[in-house]
């Protein structure tokens, strides 16, 4: 039972393996008959000590279910005859001999190493006739008192190997063991062991309905080159799918049927667009586009305004047509004035000058003036000096010239003196400047006045040329 179990667990291990792992367009056996006749050498393990070499016969049919691997599985009947005999001084009779008549079944496992070597497993029962006999043909003393039934089920393992003479003929090489369910083969019972007998066989196999189409493809398995088509797919004379556009893509496979001769194609048998841009290698005159940028009809990148610069590289898409751009697709400007060279009337503007539209240099608007006290005033007083009337008087034009202009004085001092003496003569000093501006014909409500005293210095008031550039009035336009 123990070797019947452990070849049992063999075949269904080895069958598992090999339809995972051993996939073949060629199976032999695989949905035929097959007609066995074998002969050869048995050998008895009884309770006779010596064992004696005998012979057997045996007749099977064996019928394989179709496969699309290099295993095959079957189904195999099977009848037979021989003898095993004996010898041992130690018992009485010394000898034995009984003949064997068996029938029975299993099953078989084949696996086809090549197109010409198949080794196979079996495992199976057979009910078993037996008739121990002595010398002279006469009965063994339990045989005659009728002790035991002369029938039983016997379990049956063979391990053998088919070479394939032609695709229906083959020779065979088969060593099996026969275990007795019983311990009578040879009309004794000592022990615990049970009678058993290991046979080595050699004979032919024929096979019946060979010719098999295993894939339904109407290309017999033999010349088959692809025997895994799927069912009802056309194929050619060697049952291989048909590929019109003979891209390596079967049609049934091929999401782009018509594809030209030679162009790479993916998977789905559709040419490779290596940048994803829509636009096959074979077509795209840009094969590098950036993922995810819209593309003209050549693969190329759009250039909407026609720089030579594409769309996602371009930060001034909307280029005149012909102006000359840099490599970011806008309008050259040489002078870097911010006016581009196509706009600029005056190109050789220097760095730094500010400029009108057209690029040309424009005079700046002061902003905020300043008047020296010590120049402009009497030292410790607040009247202004004929020195302060010119540059008075050129920011009175300023403001005549902009006439909703709003302004803002304001004096300083430096910290000689008491805080309250400084706040007073900077207010005082601010509003000399405000009535000479009114003495102008400017109205009042265009000033704002405020005395700082001595709070914003502007420069070190430790040495006398920085009190002297702290001493000032300012001048400031607020709108």
């Amino acid at each position: 039972m123990k070797i019947f179990t452990f070849l049992l667990i063999l075949l269904f291990s080895w069958s598992s393996f090999s339809q995972q792992y051993q996939r073949n367009k060629y199976t032999a056996f695989s949905g035929s008959v097959v007609l066995s006749m074998e002969g050869g050498a048995t050998l008895g393990f009884t309770d006779y000590k010596n064992r004696k070499v005998d012979y057997m016969g045996r007749g099977s049919v064996e019928y394989f279910f179709p496969s699309f691997t290099k295993s095959s599985f079957g189904i195999r009947a099977m009848a037979g005859g021989g003898y095993i005999r004996g010898e041992d001084p130690n018992l009485t009779p010394n000898t034995f001999s009984t003949s064997l008549l068996f029938a029975g079944g299993g099953l078989i496992y084949a696996l086809s190493l090549t197109k010409v070597v198949t080794p196979y497993l079996f495992a199976g029962a057979a009910y078993t006739w037996f008739d121990p006999r002595g010398e002279n043909d006469v009965k063994l003393p339990n045989n005659s008192a009728v002790v035991y039934k002369k029938k039983e089920l016997n379990y049956l393992g063979e391990v053998g190997v088919r070479f394939l003479a032609t695709d229906n003929l083959s020779f065979n090489l088969v060593g099996g063991v026969q275990l007795s369910n019983h311990d009578y083969l040879d009309d004794v019972a000592i022990g615990t062991n049970k009678d058993l007998f290991f046979s080595v066989l050699a004979g032919a196999s024929f096979s019946f309905f060979i010719t098999r189409d295993s894939d339904g493809d109407g290309v017999d398995d033999s010349e088959d080159l692809c025997g895994d088509t799927p069912p009802h797919i056309k194929v050619d004379d060697f049952g291989c799918p048909i590929d019109s556009d003979k891209d390596g893509i079967p049609d049934y496979l091929d999401k782009c049927p018509n594809t030209p001769k030679d162009v790479l194609v993916n998977n789905d048998g559709c040419p490779l667009d290596s940048d994803g841009d829509g636009i096959a290698d074979y077509l795209d005159l840009c094969s590098n586009t950036p993922q995810g940028t819209p593309v003209d009809k050549s693969g190329c990148p759009l250039d909407h305004d026609g720089d030579g610069v594409p769309d996602f590289k371009d930060k001034c898409s909307n280029t005149p047509a012909k102006v000359e751009v840099d490599e970011n697709g806008c309008p050259l400007d040489s002078d870097k004035d911010g006016v581009p060279d196509y706009l600029d009337n005056c190109p050789g503007t220097a760095a730094g000058t500010k400029v009108n539209d057209k690029g040309c240099p424009v005079k700046e608007e002061v902003k905020e003036y300043s008047l020296s006290a010590g120049a402009n005033f009497a030292f410790g007083s607040s009247s202004l000096l004929p020195s302060a009337y010119p540059e008075l008087d050129k920011l009175v034009e300023v403001m005549k010239q902009n006439p909703f202009s709003r302004w803002r004085i304001e004096g300083h001092t430096d910290n000689i003196g008491s805080k309250k003496g400084n706040l007073k003569i900077s207010r005082e000093r601010a509003e000399s400047v405000l009535n000479y501006f009114i003495s102008k014909g400017l109205v009042r409500n265009r000033f704002e006045v405020f005395g700082m005293g001595m709070d914003y210095p502007i420069a070190d008031n430790s040495t006398e040329a920085g009190r002297a550039k702290n001493r000032r009035v300012v001048i400031i336009r607020i709108n």
